[in-house]
């Protein structure tokens, strides 16, 4: 079995995105489970098909996707949007798993340290933790790494300063 995502392949990917219509993910889903069928048991295809029953809200089955994907070995780009977009450590979020989702959150942090749809992602699981200050201070990071594209200017290190306060815990 082959791993490569062939150009072929990207294309049939995108055509599936292209063809999406997120009010009736049943046809997406077909197409993907169809294209799945062609490449059995490639871990891009088997993430997708998790990826269009996590757009379905199916969480649950896309779960199983995400792991069975995560089982064979993702590597690069596709590794870190399963660990953390909206997808692998978000379903966990959904389904009320906080720790399990900030675990692979922390996963995707050590191997994706610059990625800040890992933070901003974190940032959602910690909110729903009811950990605030860690959310915030994540958000605080994410929005003055990029200080140079907003309007923050002087303020970004002062914010920057505040996001590691709360990420301490507010110390005195």
């Amino acid at each position: 079995m082959t791993t490569d995502v062939t150009p072929e392949l990207t294309e049939a990917i995108q055509r599936g995105y292209d063809q999406r219509d997120r009010a009736n993910m049943a046809p997406t889903i077909a197409y993907f489970q169809a294209l799945l069928a062609e490449h059995p048991g490639h871990p891009v295809l088997i993430y997708e098909v998790g990826g269009a029953y996590d757009t379905a809200g199916q969480e649950e089955t896309a779960r199983s996707y995400y792991e069975r994907a995560l089982a064979l070995d993702l590597d690069g780009d596709v590794l870190r949007r399963c660990l953390c977009l909206c997808q692998y450590a978000s379903t966990l979020r959904w389904l009320g798993e906080l720790d399990e989702s900030l675990a692979v959150l922390d996963r995707a942090r050590r191997e994706f340290p610059d990625s800040d749809s890992v933070r901003v992602f974190r940032a959602m699981t910690l909110n729903d933790a009811q950990r605030p200050d860690e959310a915030v201070a994540e958000l605080l990071t994410v929005v003055t790494g990029h200080a140079e594209v907003t309007d923050l200017g002087r303020w970004a290190v002062g914010l920057r300063g505040l996001a590691q306060w709360l990420a301490d815990g507010r110390p005195e």
